[in-house]
């Protein structure tokens, strides 16, 4: 296995630069909203990802026929990156995806994640999800919350990746990927295991500029390993939904268009409603990078409340670590 010590020193400015213009390349043509390159993968998906917990979330509270309603209108208008996890909802956001897939399987790029670290979990998580979602196979599967530091050593220890390049030989897996929101060193730690990753999936908003970030550390180590990066946590996160936008200057638009900015493959976004969908599709079609001027004064209105990570909770403290998580590291769920 490689050093898991990735920097910008592994590649020239004018390189990483070259590698983030082309993260970024879009094509506009006739999906209704921009795609983008999932790194080496060369698969393209919606700059816009439906977050399956959300999804779930919005079925339960307002009812499966509404949730229907959303997900179909996600794909009718390109959103056609999906995202799940065999925890959430305790595996019913993964059953109702199922039934929002019917019939539409081959216009979705279906993404989900194992919970597990060893090789008989990970094998059950598929098993599970490939049930709940009525398919055949995943077109990528991320370890989910890799979120402590011996996490990564486990990946590979403990035989989890193992069954996962076993999975991905049978062909239910077509890629595989990892995600986590607690620090930036895990993800290189990750990246530097040896593998080549489709996907790494970390929070992206305008906070994380300013503490544990990811975008300055973890992309530029994507880009020059072309892994594809899918931002999360957009809004940030704390003791309410939308934590940036409810108690910060910074807009769900600014936040939005912010993380979309950077040489991301796309962004998971929480809907609970189609109008909230909608909103991120107009922001969406036909998207431009903010101007420097724009980012600046994004920057100006959260330095101020984003050193600390009061609204990165998920980085600073355990409350957003799945109880799944917890009690696998020994903690209290």
């Amino acid at each position: 296995m490689s050093d898991s010590r990735i920097t910008h020193g592994t590649i020239s400015s004018a390189g990483l630069g070259a590698l983030a213009a082309q993260a970024v390349a879009q094509d506009d043509a006739g999906r209704g909203i921009p795609t983008r390159r999932l790194g080496h993968t060369g698969e393209q998906v919606s700059i816009l990802c439906v977050g399956g917990a959300h999804l779930g979330r919005a079925a339960q509270d307002d009812g499966e026929t509404q949730a229907l309603r959303l997900a179909h209108a996600a794909v009718d208008n390109g959103v056609f990156f999906w995202d799940n996890a065999w925890a959430y909802h305790d595996g019913y956001a993964e059953e109702f995806m199922g039934k929002a897939l019917k019939g539409r399987r081959d216009k979705v790029f279906l993404m989900t994640k194992n919970s597990g670290r060893d090789y008989g979990f990970s094998a059950k998580c598929l098993e599970d999800s490939l049930r709940r979602m009525q398919t055949d196979y995943i077109d990528l599967w991320q370890f989910h919350e890799t979120n402590y530091d011996n996490d990564p050593d486990w990946v590979f220890e403990r035989g989890g990746f193992k069954f996962a390049l076993e999975a991905q030989k049978a062909g239910k897996l077509r890629y595989l990927g990892f995600t986590g929101h607690k620090h930036p060193r895990i993800h290189l730690k990750m990246l530097g295991k040896g593998y080549d990753w489709a996907s790494s999936q970390m929070p992206i908003n305008p906070m994380d500029y300013f503490y544990r970030s990811f975008q300055k550390e973890v992309v530029p180590a994507c880009l020059a390993k072309d892994v594809g990066v899918i931002g999360m946590k957009c809004l940030g996160g704390g003791p309410r939904e939308a934590e940036i936008p409810s108690q910060t200057k910074v807009t769900a638009a600014m936040c939005v268009r912010w993380a979309l900015s950077l040489p991301v493959s796309s962004i998971v976004r929480g809907y609970l409603t189609i109008d909230q969908l909608m909103e991120d599709v107009e922001i969406a079609r036909g998207f431009r990078p903010l101007s420097n001027e724009e980012r600046e004064e994004i920057l100006a209105l959260a330095e101020p409340v984003a050193g600390d990570g009061r609204h990165e909770h998920f980085k600073s403290t355990q409350r957003y670590d799945h109880p799944l998580y917890r009690r696998m590291h020994g903690f209290a769920a």
